[in-house]
């Protein structure tokens, strides 16, 4: 017998947060997120972007055990922006059992119809910083801190429950050399002459960074990404829910931003430490061994490049690329991966013509009309 509860207690949350980790024990692939993100994500003074959205989680329990789990946000700001009547779901989890997932859908699909919602969607988060997207293919390989690992039966069932693919993002490792192209560097001198261009990296902390520049970084990050599938832009509070995702795990050597003689921010590249392994041994929480993973890296994640339309065709990007990979060769650092990129985001995978990759993931999201 399965039974769905709505989660709405401290200790509901508790499990809910805690349920992937029980479901992937030992499995070397799965990173979990950090657990008190899940555990507060109806909490609107812990996640900021609860403001703008109707939230229920919900567990599903087979047998009187916690057999999954799935969160459905009716995204009120994105709805009203788009003019959608839209409810996706989020976090989703569940054992090797078609019904568990047919039962936890159908509970999202309910609080939609109550709710006047016309489509489902997901796996999606609270806006483009949040994990998103099901692994369709690459279940040999470990997930990244930006992204959801999840067992194949997932996707296979989906499709035969009848949902329609919808959004579709492919990850690639790169290959490093072993020594930086003096190409790229000479292209990176010539535009900041030409363009009266500088990295502010080189002389500001972080700290000093993000006090000066976080809402020019957030309007050049909305204007990059806002023409995305399902992009919600940036606001207001929900800039410290970003803000401490990133800030807190940016090794200042793996992160450039670029700004014009005006002053004025144009593009940014940042490439974050993998917590990944840190992640996995503390079981979604805080440690030693994540903070030692931050400034000792021995592996990256692309995680994010933005930059301002008027500066996307003048090679701006040969400039973040110039600092960010000096380092990387210089620390002897091999492994590093992008995070999900959409298929259909021509502008971005073009910054990364570059470098020679390999795919070696894909991810989707799914919909079904109510």
């Amino acid at each position: 017998m399965i039974e769905i509860v709505e989660a709405k207690t401290k200790k509901q949350m508790k499990l809910f947060a805690a349920f992937p980790c029980d479901l992937y024990e030992g499995n070397p692939y799965y990173v979990p997120s950090l657990r008190g993100d899940d555990a507060n994500m109806m909490n609107p003074k812990k996640n900021f972007n609860a403001q703008y959205c109707d939230i229920k989680c919900f567990l599903a329990y087979k047998d009187g055990k916690i057999a999954g789990r799935v969160a459905g946000i009716i995204h009120k700001k994105f709805n009203s922006v788009h003019r959608k009547k839209s409810i996706r779901f989020s976090r989703l989890d569940f054992i090797d059992d078609i019904e568990v997932l047919k039962a936890l859908l159908s509970a999202v699909e309910n609080f939609g119809r109550e709710n006047g919602m016309e489509y489902v969607d997901g796996p999606w988060g609270f806006n483009d910083t949040d994990r998103e997207g099901m692994l369709t293919d690459g279940f040999d390989r470990r997930a990244t801190y930006a992204t959801q690992y999840n067992f194949p039966y997932y996707a296979k069932y989906m499709k035969e429950l009848g949902w329609a693919t919808e959004s579709v993002w492919t990850e690639f490792k790169f290959v490093i050399p072993e020594t930086m192209d003096a190409g790229i560097t000479k292209k990176a001198d010539f535009i900041k002459k030409k363009f009266g261009l500088r990295d502010v990296t080189q002389e500001l902390s972080l700290k000093k960074f993000i006090k000066r520049y976080k809402d020019e970084f957030f309007d050049v990050y909305n204007a990059s990404y806002g023409q995305l599938d399902n992009y919600v832009d940036i606001e207001g509070e929900e800039k410290k829910n970003v803000m401490s995702q990133f800030a807190t795990i940016i090794n200042e050597r793996y992160y450039s931003a670029i700004v014009n003689e005006k002053d004025e921010l144009v593009a940014f590249g940042v490439v974050i430490p993998s917590i990944a392994e840190a992640l996995i041994k503390s079981r979604g929480r805080y440690s030693v061994d994540l903070i030692k993973s931050i400034f000792h890296p021995k592996e990256l994640e692309c995680a994010i490049v933005g930059v301002r339309p008027d500066y996307q065709k003048i090679g701006v990007c040969l400039l973040l690329i110039d600092k960010i990979l000096k380092n990387i060769i210089e620390d002897g650092i091999k492994d590093v991966e992008s995070n999900p990129m959409l298929t259909t985001n021509t502008a971005i995978r073009a910054q990364f013509s570059h470098f020679e990759y390999d795919e070696i993931k894909r991810r989707q999201t799914f919909v079904k009309n109510l």
